[in-house]
């Protein structure tokens, strides 16, 4: 029978829409948002300046990125040519899904991974399949053994969002060698620049293998999130099919000069991630005296932290105690982390303020 109107792909509506974090109480009070896993020491003065400089709203822009690209490639030793930007790095991951899988393939993922996965599967009628997670970060020998001839795409962030687990290289490695050639393996870097090494063996592997897609963002450590920019690296044939079906002006001019000009200011990225590093040390170590009381930190090595309560009530009580006191956090239970809150690392003055109220609720 004929619809009265046009009707979506049946897939699309089997879709649960991303929720972004809460920047707002329930009685509309804005929020100091601690829920988004935003850079608290804000961007480099010199990207600002750069994007107020490159707004030009009547001209296109590069539709190639050329110079971003090029500066991109000087600094991690890339070929430009092997690199593509998008519209953060969402676009670009679910550019992968678009490219290498369809109806009916399978796209794997970690339980407790990034929720964009799943939506980028469905939204090409593939089917997202999750491995069960140990110590709530990526098993190699569960995403392996979950592997099937349907699989098209595997998708890995490390380190992992929402838990803030990291897979160690070796590991990463075992993942790619037991995956098949034509199995694209697509490595999701978006908190890379708050490890030591910067992810950089990540990089590596996608320089010499042909089917690993490394994609990186600005949204995290540089403090763009809102000029949503990001870049992907692999081999040329990936590349390729994602400049295929990217959208042709999807990075702005402005959001292209504040990138280059954050991609200059690397004394901004080392303040960063000292920052994140020192706080978060400080406020896990503060929530681990509550352990006694049932909390327990996942550990993490991003810019947040995953803090976990006895039971999910006590975790809606502390969302809500400190939303009053100013901030909002992000609460998963859609991802089977009812009982947890995901905790961005803030400026210490923050940070000091939510372990208060945090304490507050467990000592009533």
């Amino acid at each position: 029978m004929n619809s009265p109107f046009p009707q979506p792909k049946p897939y699309i509506l089997d879709i649960a829409p991303y929720v972004p974090g809460v920047s707002k109480a329930a009685d509309g009070r804005t929020l100091i948002k601690l829920s988004a896993n935003e850079n608290p020491l804000g961007c480099s003065a010199d990207a600002l300046a750069a994007m107020r400089a490159a707004q030009n709203l009547a001209t296109y822009p590069d539709p190639d990125s050329i110079a971003l690209r090029t500066a991109l490639g000087e600094m991690h030793a890339i070929d430009p040519a092997r690199i593509v930007c998008g519209t953060g790095s969402d676009e670009l991951l679910n550019l992968a899904a678009q490219a290498f899988a369809g109806a009916g393939d399978e796209v794997l993922m970690s339980q407790y991974s990034f929720s964009v996965y799943p939506i980028a599967a469905r939204r090409v009628g593939a089917v997202p399949l999750e491995a069960e997670a140990r110590d709530f970060g990526a098993d190699v020998d569960a995403m392996l053994a979950a592997v099937s001839e349907k699989t098209r795409v595997v998708f890995l962030a490390n380190p992992n969002n929402p838990t803030g687990t990291y897979l160690p290289h070796g590991e990463v490695e075992r993942l790619h060698a037991g995956l098949p050639g034509d199995v694209l393996f697509v490595l999701d870097q978006a908190y890379a620049e708050y490890l030591e090494d910067g992810g950089a063996p990540g990089l590596t592997l996608a320089g010499k293998v042909d089917n690993v897609l490394v994609t990186r963002t600005f949204s995290k450590i540089y403090g763009l999130a809102s000029a949503r920019v990001g870049w992907a690296t692999g081999a040329p044939h990936l590349v390729d099919a994602l400049n295929r079906i990217r959208g042709p002006f999807n990075v702005t001019g402005a959001a292209q000069g504040a990138a280059l000009a954050a991609l200059a200011d690397q004394d901004f990225l080392s303040r960063s991630r000292e920052n994140n590093a020192r706080e978060r040390a400080a406020f896990v170590a503060r929530l681990e005296g509550f352990g006694n009381r049932g909390v327990a930190c996942v550990p993490s090595e991003a810019n947040f932290v995953l803090v976990r309560f006895p039971d999910q009530p006590t975790a809606e009580r502390v969302r809500d105690a400190v939303a009053e006191a100013g901030y909002a956090l992000r609460h998963l239970p859609g991802q089977g982390l009812g009982e947890a809150l995901r905790i961005t690392i803030g400026r210490e003055d923050d940070m000091a303020k939510v372990g208060d109220a945090i304490e507050a609720v467990l000592e009533r």
